[in-house]
């Protein structure tokens, strides 16, 4: 009897793996066809039938942990399943087949289940992106999305570069300014198009219930007015005071260091190089001289520091004779408050004006610190060791417990050394379940707006698939206009649910998914963002849903004119997604024209998460390397 050679038990054993191969991904095609089966459909807008079904095959994929069979599919020069996002059955289907003829088998759908295929699936994802953000510019695939600031409503210049730099989208945050701004922002949106020639969507962002910590009590009514001074204390520029009879009105053209209210008759005497003496709060003799005079006010300059309150005597002399006014009234300093680890706060179920914890003379606690809350009925539904954030992730802390007008929190993260909490920061409880719906009264008129004027509406805090099916509810109720819908995924519940949510978005014509990763970072965690981006970003092409990739996009460069080194990097992953959105800043233009550059490179190197294999220069870098020399 002959006894089988290496190859011969090479190619039994290649045979049998081939087999469990084949076993395997038939029991994978058949639960995941099984469980888009199960699912109803029927509400499905026709634009995504094939897309909700392929949603469906791709969750049914992930069910399980297939890395050890990507490995042994990888290993025979086949498909490890990696990239099969946008058509899920169809590749499943292409590996079986190849398998099947390595067997000398034909394959055969048993399930009468339409496969989308890599070419359609690619294509549904382009048209699906087309309807919500409009077509791609040309040289780049990925819109550009920015939030106008205030400034949008009265200066059309501005308008007018963002779209001439490569603004896609225009964004108008409904949590800012109001529908008479707005309207000025979209009428320069639409000369701009016709001045540069080139079409850009309007998307108005509805805000939502955003939870915020209530007003503080306000801060001794004291100005601290210093100049400018080396790290020898010497002086390098005097501070700058503006004089005026009325704050609303007198305000300077000009950047100035304060602004003091003082009596008309007493200013009008003034003159250029008078000089004017007080007594400051803490009884230092002070004095300031004036630089120029203008209708509304005078220009002074001082080289000490001073501090002054309302009702301070302001002299000056005239003729040996001193003449004589007081210091109006002025807002009182923005208070704070001081909290550091280990510390107890009080959330209030009201919106009274919060205090600082209050110490003796001992420094022995009299009374923990206490601050309201937005929404006094959210806190009704938290419960103890649920987590608490403040402004961003920068205080947290974990609720103690909770009373009829009161939550205690223990305070257990802060910045080193301790951190203020200001009134109108965020708050975020990413453990509790707030039950807010997603749409406030003010959402509801804003509503009205956005249906009349949007091609895009954005639902903020968008938690449930409930919140999604209201939000078109009201936007029927408008007429027949049919404004593309955005969820903003910002909370965990709201990632947690957003299957969910898209199988209800897509009962709509267009829809698609912002990755708002402020707010998303605190509730599911700064360590965890990365893969939470990454999940939805899978979902959503699974779904042939554009992604827009927002919050934080070179925001040094907007606000301060040079990027991070960072920012660069993270402005180049947003090549992931169908759109990237930028935020207001000064610098905005100059973000607009980096970003659009660094998309236009990246395009040819990534598309989603495949790599593309361009010819690279370095490639071609090799130097001759010789024999050494013996």
């Amino acid at each position: 009897m002959a006894v089988p050679g290496k190859k011969d038990q090479a190619a039994c054993s290649t045979s049998l793996e081939t087999e469990v191969l084949i076993e395997e991904l038939s029991a994978i095609r058949k639960e995941i066809v099984s469980i888009a089966s199960e699912i109803n459909l029927e509400k499905i807008h026709d634009n995504y039938s094939a897309s909700a079904r392929n949603l469906l095959h791709y969750l049914g994929l992930r069910r399980h942990d297939h890395r050890v069979l990507q490995m042994r599919l990888a290993s025979m020069g086949l498909s490890s399943l990696g990239r099969a996002e946008s058509h899920v059955l169809a590749t499943l289907e292409g590996v079986l087949r190849i398998l099947k003829k390595l067997q000398q088998q034909s394959f055969s759908a048993e399930e009468n289940a339409e496969a989308v295929d890599l070419i359609n699936g690619q294509k549904l994802l382009v048209r699906h992106t087309e309807s919500v953000l409009g077509p791609a510019p040309a040289g780049r695939n990925v819109r550009i999305m920015v939030t106008m600031p205030t400034e949008a409503a009265c200066d059309y210049t501005l308008v007018h570069d963002l779209v001439m730099a490569g603004m896609d989208c225009m964004r108008i945050n409904c949590a800012h300014d109001d529908a008479t701004l707005w309207l000025k922002m979209i009428e320069h949106l639409r000369a701009a198009e016709h001045a540069v020639g080139r079409s850009c969507r309007i998307a108005i962002d509805i805000a939502g219930p955003k939870l915020r910590t209530g007003p503080v009590e306000p801060g001794p009514t004291v100005m601290r007015i210093r100049p400018s001074r080396d790290v020898y204390g010497r002086v390098t520029s005097p501070a700058c005071i503006w004089l005026t009879h009325d704050l609303e009105t007198g305000s300077p053209k000009f950047h100035v260091d304060a602004t003091l209210p003082v009596s008309r008759c007493w200013l009008s005497y003034l003159r250029q190089g008078d000089r004017v003496r007080f007594i400051d709060a803490r009884n230092a003799k002070r004095e300031f001289d004036i630089i120029e005079v203008f209708d509304d006010g005078c220009l002074c300059e001082m080289i000490k520091t001073a501090y002054l309150v309302p009702g301070t005597l302001l002299y000056r002399e005239d003729d040996g004779n001193e003449q004589e006014t007081i210091v109006g009234d002025f807002p009182a300093s923005v208070n704070s408050i001081f909290l550091k680890e280990g510390d107890f706060l009080f959330l209030t179920k009201d919106c009274k004006p919060g205090k600082p914890a209050v110490y003796d003379e001992k420094g022995q606690l009299l009374s923990h610190a206490m601050i309201g809350c937005t929404i006094p009925g959210a806190l009704d539904n938290v419960r103890p060791a649920e987590q608490v954030w403040f402004d961003d992730g920068k205080i947290g802390g974990l609720i103690e417990k909770n009373e009829d007008n009161h939550v205690l929190v223990s305070i257990t993260h802060t910045p080193p050394g301790g951190g203020k909490l200001l009134a109108d920061k965020g708050m975020n409880f990413p453990d509790s379940d707030l039950m807010l719906g997603a749409l406030t009264s003010k959402d509801l008129e804003d509503i009205v707006f956005a249906a009349r004027y949007a091609d895009v509406v954005e639902l903020s805090f968008a938690n449930t698939a409930s919140d999604v099916l209201m939000l078109q509810r009201y936007l029927k109720e408008q007429g027949d206009r049919c404004p593309a819908i955005v969820l903003k995924i910002e909370t965990k519940k709201g990632f947690d649910n957003l299957p969910n949510m898209l199988l209800a978005a897509m009962q709509w014509p267009s829809c698609g998914v912002m990755i708002a990763r402020g707010d998303l970072a605190v509730e599911c965690g700064y360590e965890r963002m990365a893969e939470v981006q990454e999940e939805i970003l899978w979902i959503c092409e699974a779904a042939h849903v554009p992604v827009i990739w927002a919050t934080q996009v070179l925001e040094t460069m907007a606000k301060q004119g040079i990027p991070s080194r960072a920012e660069i990097t993270d402005a180049a992953m947003g090549e992931r997604a169908e759109c990237v959105m930028l935020n207001k800043g000064p610098h905005v233009v100059s973000a607009v024209r980096t970003l659009d550059d660094i998309l236009r490179r990246m395009q040819s190197h990534v598309s989603k998460k495949c790599a593309m294999l361009r010819e690279l220069h370095l490639a071609h870098n090799l130097l001759q390397i010789s024999s050494p020399k013996t």
